[in-house]
């Protein structure tokens, strides 16, 4: 290793995400003979390990001269321990982002050319900024079917990919999302699962939204699992409720919706490619869509779903899986519970047939399972309704999901929030709209999903008969100062409209 370009490395503990990041001194040596800044890209090396990170320059009483502070991801991908020798050069010219600049000009983008923005993405080429760029450009639309299904192949080439060769069909399902606590997958892999097909569900965490699947599922049971214990799992009960990004079957895909989620941004083409890359990654071969329409959903026009459902077959079809998009009541929230523990409850209560269980979670997760059934059996949607409802009331799909969360590691007990509130209604009459995208922002300023206790509970429904001071929800956080602090956004916002008696 060459010594005039190495410096000693020292961890600096802090965690910049997925983006690595250098320190170095504004007198360091390297940063004035290589003419590196702020924000620079250089290339970090030790042993045969290299990452391209992004320059931070400290003053010089931060760092000892001689010195390089690393983030922890950067300290991860090298492989390196405080106090060893790295040697930093420029970063190479990323040619990729040539593309980009393309497609911010209007011009669309070849195979090729997507293929090569993905595999730098994936292999960490690109700073935080330039994934906004790429993201922000593709987003509104501007994608066209060619270019979301070349995006969808190159984001499942990059990753490893699940094979399960005794099985002819393998099914899974998904939510577009925008919809708070429409926790239906559990629910639905439990009852296609009990009745033996197979549904190995990988699932993200939250982009925009207070819980992801793998959010809600984590509160209750383990999901970060290497691909062998998945395939063991789906061995013992036909199915999995895991994160997806544990397993890296689409690590592009996880490095874009983390700058997705910073950005509070799901475009079309990155949101159709992401959904369907990770389930081709995971072999599945037939799947439901479901596209939740309202004023206040992801998706708010009937025209806007239809053009959605139409993308997500035409680039279905071309990347060999079977897909099935149905359109659905946007319009409110799902059951009680917003936030990772308290949809867990909710999902328990369907499971287990408690009188108190929201009976809309219930009949939407029948819904998809009837229609997965419907193309699993080549049946009408009537008979798979049938042999759903079946499956759930006689308790099977509860005892398969305890046979799930068992081989997955156990059941863990749902921890309470530190601090409950109850709002209550100031205004007597009729709750006539709820809306989802404020009441999802109330949710996350409360702590959802990083911590899981976080959210909010309902206790009215759009259409229900309220009076002054009938409790509207329960707001749940770990601190007094995100109590305070979603209260405040609540008490300026117009969550829950209320039309007065005439």
């Amino acid at each position: 290793m060459d010594q005039i370009n190495t410096l000693k490395v020292i961890d600096m503990g802090i965690d910049t995400h997925q983006e690595p990041v250098v320190y170095m001194r504004s007198d360091c040596h390297i940063c004035r003979s290589e003419g590196f800044t702020a924000n620079s890209r250089v290339m970090l090396r030790y042993g045969e390990n290299s990452v391209i990170a992004t320059l931070n320059v400290v003053d010089e009483q931060v760092l000892s001269s001689g010195s390089a502070g690393l983030s922890k991801s950067a300290m991860q991908r090298l492989d390196v321990d405080d106090g060893a020798a790295v040697s930093v050069d420029h970063a190479p010219v990323v040619t990729s982002l040539a593309a980009v600049r393309k497609k911010i000009f209007g011009h669309k983008l070849s195979d090729q050319e997507i293929t090569a923005i993905v595999e730098d993405i994936g292999d960490h080429r690109y700073s935080d900024i330039e994934i906004a760029s790429f993201l922000s450009v593709c987003a509104g639309s501007r994608l066209d079917v060619d270019e979301i299904i070349s995006l969808t192949q190159a984001m499942v080439a990059c990753g490893k990919r699940l094979n399960w060769p005794d099985e002819a069909m393998v099914l899974d399902k998904h939510c577009i999302g925008g919809l708070p606590g429409n926790r239906t997958t559990p629910l639905v892999v439990s009852i296609v699962s009990a009745a033996g097909l197979t549904i190995p569900k990988t699932s993200s965490r939250a982009i925009t939204s207070p819980a992801g699947t793998a959010d809600t599922m984590e509160a209750l049971t383990t999901v970060n699992l290497e691909l062998n214990e998945i395939q063991r799992v789906v061995a013992e009960t036909h199915a999995c409720l895991v994160w997806g990004g544990a397993v890296n079957l689409s690590p592009a895909d996880d490095l874009l919706i983390r700058i997705e989620r910073a950005l509070d941004l799901d475009g079309e083409g990155q949101l159709i490619a992401s959904v369907l890359s990770k389930k081709i990654a995971a072999g599945s071969t037939h799947a439901v869509i479901d596209i939740p329409v309202g004023p206040t959903a992801k998706v708010r026009s009937q025209n806007d779903a239809d053009r959605l459902s139409s993308l997500f077959t035409q680039v279905g079809a071309a990347c060999g899986i079977q897909i099935r998009c149905l359109i659905t009541d946007g319009s409110q929230p799902v059951g009680r519970g917003i936030g990772p523990v308290e949809e867990a409850r909710d999902v328990l209560a369907v499971l287990q047939r408690e009188h108190s269980a929201p009976q809309d979670l219930r009949e939407r997760a029948l819904f998809l399972a009837a229609h997965l059934f419907s193309l699993a059996y080549q049946e009408r949607y009537e008979q798979g309704l049938e042999r759903a409802i079946a499956i759930l009331d006689e308790g099977k799909a509860w005892q398969q999901f305890q046979r799930i969360l068992a081989a997955q590691g156990g059941m863990k007990a749902l921890p309470d929030a530190s601090y409950q509130h109850t709002e209550a209604a100031t205004a007597a009459g009729t709750l006539t709209a709820i809306d989802n995208r404020q009441l999802a922002r109330l949710a996350k300023l409360a702590g959802a999903p990083a911590t899981a206790a976080a959210g909010l509970r309902l206790h009215a429904r759009v259409g229900d008969k309220v009076t002054v001071g009938q409790p509207l929800f329960t707001l749940c956080s770990d601190t007094i100062g995100e109590q305070q602090y979603a209260m405040a956004f609540y008490r300026q916002s117009t969550i829950f409209t209320v039309e007065k008696e005439r």
